[in-house]
């Protein structure tokens, strides 16, 4: 089979197709026939600084849908043939995916293979921000980071739906605040003056929820854009930034909080719990309240093109690998 895989860290012609051998399932696994696999910043992290990679060559790729093509030892539910999304430790960007079933999900009804592709990382993410670590409740502000991207996209219309007071946004560039506009945002800023944005927009008052992908400077001004009370949950560190610790002095005096979130690290952690978010998250597309639409989509070959559109922080919503060359 062929996959996509890098033996050396650097920008994306590290990226090369290469000839495998297929796969077996293991027990408790099965092996997926990839229609689609999504295309995450944690790849590009993967890739050019050896983010969560063990050892070289890797293979990355972390979400994936297609049809279930063998299944392992003890497994009982899935079948041959059966439409699936999957959540990854890496290793999606391949015609032929091994997956542990405590993170396979069957598609419901309404869902097609291209659209699952975009879904195991991004919504369960936006969803648990929101919901299961930010705890929104109608009438609250939020500001999102990153609005114009998969999980930003996704979080702007989930709470909307969610009856927030305000949705707003911060990007990088008036395409992205256009985007971000169209899905779910009251009002977008730009990422130099967001703090500043955010106290106008509100009345001096700032917001009850910030998620913040970031990371350094930006996690800290988001701090400082808080409302009385208000939380701050941090889902990421694409600043690159060296570790930051909020304390008493920060938090204490008007009751804010911060937390954090890691889909990866529930998988590992807290599988079943990640299975219900998923299961609550996908009936948010299945009942029409998010779309999530994919802007751009690539052969598997192409990989490496992927990468530059995504590094060059020009793309928005979520992009795809072509797997396969059909779904019928």
């Amino acid at each position: 089979m062929r996959a996509v895989e890098f033996q050396e860290y650097g920008a994306p012609e590290v990226l090369k197709v290469v000839r495998v051998g297929t796969p077996e399932p293991g027990p408790g696994q099965v092996t997926i026939d990839a229609a689609h696999v999504g295309v995450n910043f944690a790849d590009l992290k993967a890739r050019a600084e050896g983010y969560r990679v063990q050892s070289l060559p890797f293979r990355p790729g972390l979400e994936v849908s297609g049809r279930i093509r063998a299944v392992g030892d003890g497994v009982t539910g899935l079948t041959p043939g059966q439409e699936v999304a999957a959540l990854v430790d890496g290793g999606a960007y391949a015609e032929v995916v091994v997956a542990d079933t405590t993170t396979v999900f069957p598609l419901p009804r309404g869902i097609d293979l291209r659209t699952a592709a975009t879904l195991p990382t991004v919504l369960p993410t936006a969803h648990a921000l929101l919901h299961e670590v930010g705890r929104l409740r109608a009438g609250e502000t939020v500001l999102v980071h990153g609005a114009a991207g998969g999980i930003g996209t996704a979080a702007g219309q989930l709470a909307r739906a969610a009856g927030a007071g305000a949705v707003y946004g911060v990007v990088s560039s008036p395409a992205k605040a256009e985007h971000a506009l169209k899905h779910g945002y009251d009002e977008v800023f730009t990422t130099g003056t967001f703090a500043d944005d955010v106290r106008r927009a509100t009345g001096g008052r700032g917001v009850d929820l910030v998620l913040d992908p970031v990371g350094g400077d930006t996690l800290r001004r988001g701090l400082d854009a808080l409302a009385v009370f208000g939380r701050l949950v941090s889902f990421g560190n694409a600043s690159g930034a060296g570790p930051w610790h909020v304390g008493q002095p920060e938090l204490y005096p008007q009751g804010r909080s911060v937390a954090g979130f890691s889909v990866l690290a529930l998988a590992q952690t807290a599988p079943e719990a990640l299975r219900s978010l998923t299961e609550r998250a996908f009936a948010k597309v299945t009942d029409g309240t998010v779309r999530l639409p994919v802007t751009a989509e690539f052969p598997l070959a192409e990989a490496a093109e992927a990468h530059r559109l995504m590094g060059g922080r020009a793309s928005t919503g979520k992009l795809l690998l072509r797997v396969a060359d059909r779904e019928d």
